[in-house]
């Protein structure tokens, strides 16, 4: 892209949506999409992926300098990392994990992760269109400004919520020159599209991104890296006005992003560092002989286009292990994929199966975090299992509903969801009702003397969350043993995984209930006289509305409501320290600090230099930046607090 001319980058976006809707034919690792009856676009990915500038071709008299070539690259869907080994290729102890287990941050094993669709054409395709992996580029960005906000209101390292914190450094040597130059390049690209929002982050802003993620992947920095990429995935799935895609879980991605290389281009220790770049592949070691209980199985659909289920096993002292089936695939295959025999051994059981059976394992091999390697060295065979009310599973119910909250939070399930099972609750309740909300019906439930909101773990129509949770919600007063993983919030919240009613137990993003299996309706008890203890309640709201609606706008989501300056011929000027709506309210419930960085963020958006003439310079978008990540941060940290406090009795 940087050999296009200014006036076809303006041309870049209207050209993606053109060629999206274009046919498309794919032949012999030849990917041909038709710009009209007589050009073709052609991109040669004899393995399913772009690796080189000239594999993208064009018919038409401007090639290569074309709009064309630069809108089939920025249309086609990123690849993963090409640099991980096969794993047929892989030695034989220890086991490395497969290819869907070769990112350690981003794991497929988040559910809730939003999902992003390839291309749409016009017309059906006999094959996908193959991922590009070609490093691409943006105008260069200006010279990094200096921040207008005290470094103490912002991170010398990324939050600890985020980061995978069961994962073994790959070393703690401080940043090589490579390493500190593709953090400048991620931050400078990540400000730019903060700037600019949603709606101006197009194809030029998101090759720039991608282009600094690949550097970042070859300088390992894995960790930002891999944040970059999720970032462009929200950034397209919003501007598709994708069903799956949640600006919230945009906003995050977006965070991590700017934390980390804001982390990776200040001084700090090599330890802190390590941290930040991240690990690029989970290291296996051998685990020895594993007596295996079945715990549930739950489907993942994740937003890098990978799709399947994960089951989750204990072994005698309660610690999880994972058996994942995580592929390139849709929901479809997420759907079907608990019918699979389990990819281990010799073994014939399914994950259904495995689920409420046991495993017996020898030659183990085991990830930091649990996860169960299936190299050519280990073996396994089936096994009995146990129920949730026998040893050891019933252990996991055993625990303070407290103290797992605390257990989660410590693990970063504020952030995401954690594949080490952290994040993970087994709760005993009784169905009381249903409450009603914006994004649908939740199940209102008794646990230890709390109102527990129970949400479906994915909302997708072809998995059976949505459905099953309608069906439970028609018998209150049933008393169930649930897993449900945590939702941060201000009030006890947690989306439903599995569940054990009297007809057995049941994976709710699986197994689809029937009438027979949900247990007649039964009066519920009257409530025993008490106090009421309320649930702390606090405006956060405000903070997180603001900050996406910058990710949504950019800059000028909040220069409108910025206040008015008087006119001045000096060379900065700086907004006066006002009161707004949102700011007073903030201050009247305790929440000073929240309201002075809601201010800063204001006085940042509308803050404009000036140069000796009087005239308006370019805005800081380092200052911007930095306010708005210090503001997503504090709201991280206060998030947290106020739901450890909702759960506690």
């Amino acid at each position: 892209m940087a050999a296009l001319s200014p006036r076809l980058r303006k041309r870049l976006d209207a050209a993606v949506e053109k060629l999206a809707a274009r046919p498309v034919t794919s032949d012999g690792g030849i990917c041909r999409i038709a710009v009209d009856d007589e050009t073709f676009v052609e991109l040669h990915a004899p393995g399913g992926t772009v690796t080189a500038e000239d594999a993208i071709r064009c018919g038409c008299l401007l090639a290569p300098a074309c709009v064309h070539r630069a809108a089939a690259a920025a249309l086609a869907p990123i690849a993963d990392d090409t640099s991980a080994p096969a794993p047929s290729d892989a030695p034989d102890q220890p086991s490395p994990p497969p290819s869907d287990e070769a990112d350690a941050t981003a794991p497929p094993t988040e559910p809730t992760e939003a999902r992003t669709s390839p291309p749409p054409t016009s017309e059906p395709t006999s094959s996908a269109p193959p991922t590009s992996a070609l490093p691409t580029s943006a105008p260069t960005s200006s010279a990094p400004r200096t921040s207008a906000l005290p470094t103490s209101a912002l991170p010398t390292s990324a939050p600890t919520t985020s980061a995978p914190t069961a994962l073994p450094l790959t070393s703690s040597a401080p940043n090589t020159p490579p390493q500190a130059a593709a953090a400048e390049a991620l931050w400078q690209a990540a400000v730019l599209v903060l700037d600019a929002g949603v709606d101006g982050a197009g194809a030029v802003l998101q090759a720039g991104l991608l282009r600094a993620a690949h550097t970042a992947r070859l300088a390992a920095l894995p960790r930002p890296a891999a944040a970059a990429i999720r970032t462009v995935n929200g950034l397209r799935a919003a501007r598709a006005a994708e069903p799956g895609h949640r600006t919230a879980e945009l906003a995050d991605a977006l965070a991590e992003l700017l934390a980390t290389a804001y982390g990776l281009r200040r001084p700090g220790t090599p330890d802190t560092h390590a941290a930040l770049r991240g690990t690029a592949r989970r290291a296996y070691a051998p685990g020895g002989s594993l007596r295996l209980y079945g715990l549930f199985t739950e489907p993942v659909l994740t937003s890098t286009g990978h799709a399947g289920v994960v089951t989750w096993t204990v072994d005698a002292a309660g610690r999880l292990y994972t058996v994942p089936d995580v592929a390139p695939g849709g929901p479809a295959r997420a759907r079907n994929a608990g019918d699979r025999a389990v990819r281990m051994g010799d073994t014939a059981l399914t994950h259904r199966d495995l689920a409420r059976a046991g495993l017996v394992v020898s030659g183990a091999t085991v990830s930091a975090e649990g996860r169960l390697g299936a190299g050519r060295s280990v073996r396994a065979a089936a096994a009995a299992g146990a129920d949730w009310t026998a040893e050891p599973l019933a252990a996991l119910w055993s625990v303070p509903v407290a103290h797992q909250v605390a257990r989660a939070l410590a693990g970063g399930a504020a952030k995401a969801p954690r594949a080490t099972g952290e994040d993970l609750l087994f709760l005993d309740a009784t169905l009381t009702g249903v409450a009603r909300e914006a994004g649908g019906d939740c199940l209102l439930a008794e646990c230890d003397g709390l109102t527990v909101r129970l949400t479906a773990a994915d909302d997708h129509p072809e998995l059976a969350h949505r459905e099953n949770l309608a069906l439970l919600a028609t018998a209150p007063g049933t008393r169930v043993r649930a897993v449900a993983r945590l939702v941060p919030a201000g009030h006890p919240r947690a989306a439903l995984l599995a569940v054990r009613l009297p007809t057995g137990r049941h994976d709710l993003g699986l197994d689809r209930l029937q009438r027979q299996d949900v247990p007649p309706t039964s009066p519920l008890p009257e409530p025993a006289p008490g106090p009421v203890r309320p649930t702390p309640s606090a405006p956060l709201h405000i903070l997180r509305r603001r900050t996406e609606q910058v990710v949504v706008a950019g800059r000028r989501a909040l220069t409108h409501a910025a206040p008015a300056r008087p006119h001045t011929t000096s060379r900065h000027t700086t907004a006066p320290h006002t009161t707004t709506p949102d700011t007073a309210l903030l201050r009247r419930a305790g929440l000073s600090t929240a309201a002075e960085l809601l201010d800063a963020l204001r006085r940042s958006a509308a803050e404009r230099g000036r140069d000796g003439f009087g005239r308006l310079v370019s805005a800081d978008t380092d200052a911007f930046a930095c306010a708005w990540l210090a503001t997503a941060r504090y709201l991280d940290e206060a998030s947290t607090a106020l739901c450890r406090e909702a759960w506690r009795t």
